[in-house]
């Protein structure tokens, strides 16, 4: 049976799912709208038990591995076959918004939801996911669960992780009463994860669905800068090793070699701290922070061997030392195009403003990318912004990328005869 023949007169019920999305966000609700549930809470165990209320429901056989990822099986016809997945993660940032990841795994439930009612047998299973601790913001490593699933850091890794009052995952994992006995891994035929862009590019460009296709590579630098502290008034400017005048001459070099590598190249400082920090000392101190990211490998290569180079001058010509640390790498990652496609097509069949897109944000779905055939299917956000309480969608738009999602899974999956 082909994709019109699947999709024709099938859609979603765009009601029930922002009624979905608002109920959750009832949990760990914020004064200025948001949310603040932030990973292995009591307030993420309570958001976790509604969800997967919702999915005993609507008929979900519910297990969960040893790192506290929730799956909910929707069986096929032959059940042998990898299942086609869908997911995403509904833990947030301290002052987090009610879409960023909650979308995903809502629009994944109101998938599972309307085929029921329609009647229709997959092909191949169907998987809904809640991955654990996307965000980051509580526990390291970020993207914890899914990193785990494809093998990107061990189990022990992410369950022997501590916040900062001390507390483990191992340990929390089991007081919201999500310490699983499934191994985590296995089989996959294909994940899709529906976000909103967190970005403004779909507004700006008035397109409803944005076709994912890969993640941009990122490199996170540590660095010191080391001159001498002096006094500032007998100190004559000429004779100074003033370790902040060198590092805003570094700063700027990031933000030039991100401008000279557009449209996709990235160039942020989002730390600097400054020692002594006395208005009356010559700094002898910087510590901040680098993040290059770039969609091409040997571009975001290139972006690294200039900055080395510049950074090496500038300290040479400061006088100053200079500590240049690579703290992580996380090569670009395309998307399955075959998975790309289908988005793209049940845009145009649906009548969607489309357009193809990058991600500059990590999501469960890169990691999925490295192992697994992975697709990503945005939509707009309000004015672009995200890990924020007034971050915004409109329901019209949610309601687009879920029906991109329910054609794309039944293409991937197919249906029984």
């Amino acid at each position: 049976m082909n994709m019109l023949d699947t999709t024709h007169g099938i859609a979603i019920n765009g009601q029930r799912l922002w009624q979905s999305l608002m109920d959750l966000a009832k949990i760990g609700a914020t004064p200025k709208g948001g949310n603040a549930r932030l990973a292995l809470t009591a307030l993420d165990g309570q958001g976790r038990d509604l969800v997967v209320g919702w999915m005993k429901d609507a008929g979900l056989d519910i297990r969960v591995d040893q790192v506290g990822n929730i799956f909910g099986r929707r069986a096929g016809r032959n059940n042998a076959l990898p299942p086609v997945m869908t997911g995403s993660h509904i833990d947030t940032q301290p002052t987090g918004g009610k879409f960023d990841g909650c979308y995903g795994v809502m629009a994944g439930l109101e998938v599972m939801r309307t085929l029921n009612e329609r009647g229709v047998q997959t092909e191949a299973p169907l998987e809904l996911i809640i991955w654990t601790n996307e965000e980051g913001s509580r526990f390291l490593p970020v993207m914890m669960g899914s990193g785990v699933f494809t093998g990107r850091f061990t189990l022990d890794t992410a369950l022997d992780a501590r916040d900062s009052e001390g507390k483990s995952v191992r340990d929390e994992l089991k007081a919201i009463g999500y310490a699983g006995t499934e191994p985590v891994g296995g089989p996959v035929g294909a994940y899709f994860e529906a976000h909103i862009e967190q970005g403004p590019v779909l507004e700006a460009e008035h397109k409803t669905i944005g076709a994912v296709t890969g993640s941009l590579g990122v490199r996170w630098y540590d660095v010191t800068v080391t001159g001498m502290e002096m006094h500032a008034g007998p100190t004559p400017m000429s004779v100074r090793k003033d370790a902040l005048v060198a590092a805003c001459e570094l700063v700027q070099v990031v933000i030039r070699i991100a401008n000279d590598n557009l449209p996709h190249g990235r160039g942020t400082v989002g730390v600097l701290n400054v020692h002594p920090s006395s208005r009356n000392v010559v700094p002898g101190r910087v510590d901040f922070t680098v993040d290059l990211r770039h969609i091409d490998a040997e571009t975001l290569d290139a972006m690294d061997q200039r900055l080395r180079e510049s950074f090496a001058a500038i300290a040479q010509r400061h006088r100053v030392g200079l500590d240049l640390r690579l703290a992580q790498y996380n090569k670009p990652t395309p998307f399955a195009p075959e998975l790309v496609d289908m988005v793209r097509q049940s845009a145009v069949r649906r009548g969607l403003p489309a357009m193809d897109i990058v991600t500059g944000a990590g999501h469960d779905a890169v990691h999925m990318a490295m192992v697994h055939p992975t697709a990503m299917i945005f939509v707009p956000c309000k004015d672009g912004v995200s890990h924020n309480e007034i971050e915004d969608a409109q329901p019209e738009h949610l309601e687009a990328g879920c029906n991109v999602l329910l054609d794309a899974m039944l293409t991937r999956a197919g249906t029984a005869r």
